[in-house]
């Protein structure tokens, strides 16, 4: 290498030049397509814009008008009690679905794909045939609980229901991504471990509780951090099931956020919500390392 940095061998300087030649689409979809709306959405949200008047410059207006919203307040409760809902029932169900999948039994590939495939799904096509088993009058579910002489449930048109309905249905979407996570997690153990463990006389349960849980809180806190991310922007199964209702009861932030820019053309306030959110994202991710820095074990 020189002083500048610049390699002196050939091929080294045919190296760089083809990764930069492969690199150089990336960058620019990167630069286009994430990095320029995000530095807009920043200066939109200082601004008052409905797409045919010019902007007006506000300043901090539009955060101060959203910390006094009660839609902003009650948007970022429904996001919290989602989060809340489906988060920890999705990582036990992922863990024990993850656990039956690592044994050696007949067809478990087969499973593993099973379970796998509503996570690439689309998920406008999962959310209508969700919206066909919650129906109230000839749904799937209710005619399931009619068989036991449970009285039909308003799964969707509710607002004690509306929020479960949610919930429910995107813990089973996500059910495949924690498990594949999971397994890899468990498949990473070593054996040893279990081998001394049994030595030592140690059963099944305690077992998982001194070798598997400790081992695997590296992957439990990807996973949970992924996933209250994903949950933070949960959009798609609320638009297609509720539309945010009844009563706004479903409706959260990243909903709020469409109805402002696409349907209020509120561009600047639309844009300072979507801040308000990267903000309490990356506080709860902050908190959540700190929170799991010292708890994570290592081998």
């Amino acid at each position: 290498m020189t002083a500048h940095g610049r390699p002196t061998n050939p091929l080294l300087r045919s190296e760089r030049r083809w990764a930069v030649f492969f690199l150089t689409p990336s960058i620019i979809g990167f630069l286009a397509f994430t990095a320029l709306p995000v530095v807009a959405s920043l200066g939109l949200s200082f601004v008052k814009w409905n797409l045919i008047h010019p902007p007006e410059f506000v300043g901090l207006g539009n955060y101060a008008r959203a910390l006094h919203d009660p839609m902003f307040w009650r948007v970022l409760k429904n996001t919290a009690v989602y989060t809340v809902g489906t988060v920890p029932t999705s990582m036990a169900l992922s863990l024990a679905l993850a656990l039956a999948l690592n044994q050696k039994i007949r067809g478990v590939t087969l499973f593993r794909g099973l379970y796998y495939l509503p996570v690439v799904a689309p998920m406008v096509a999962i959310t209508m045939v969700w919206r066909w088993l919650y129906n109230s009058n000839f749904g799937m579910i209710n005619y399931l609980l009619s068989l036991v002489n449970v009285p039909a449930v308003p799964w969707l048109t509710s607002t004690r229901w509306a929020m479960p309905s949610v919930i429910i249905m995107s813990v089973w979407k996500s059910l495949g991504y924690g498990m594949v996570i999971y397994l890899a997690g468990l498949q990473g153990i070593p054996q040893h471990l279990y081998d001394a463990a049994a030595v030592d006389g140690a059963n099944a349960w305690q077992r998982f509780r001194h070798v598997t849980l400790p081992m695997l809180t590296t992957t439990t806190f990807f996973v949970m951090v992924t996933s209250i991310i994903s949950s933070f922007q949960v959009f798609g199964q609320v638009y297609v099931l509720t539309r945010g209702g009844p009563a706004n009861a479903t409706a959260t932030m990243v909903y709020y956020i469409f109805q402002n820019a696409f349907q209020s053309f509120r561009m600047g306030y639309a844009s300072a919500l979507s801040w308000l959110l990267f903000v309490v994202i990356f506080l709860f991710t902050v908190i959540q390392y700190r929170a799991q820095r010292e708890r994570t074990y290592y081998e």
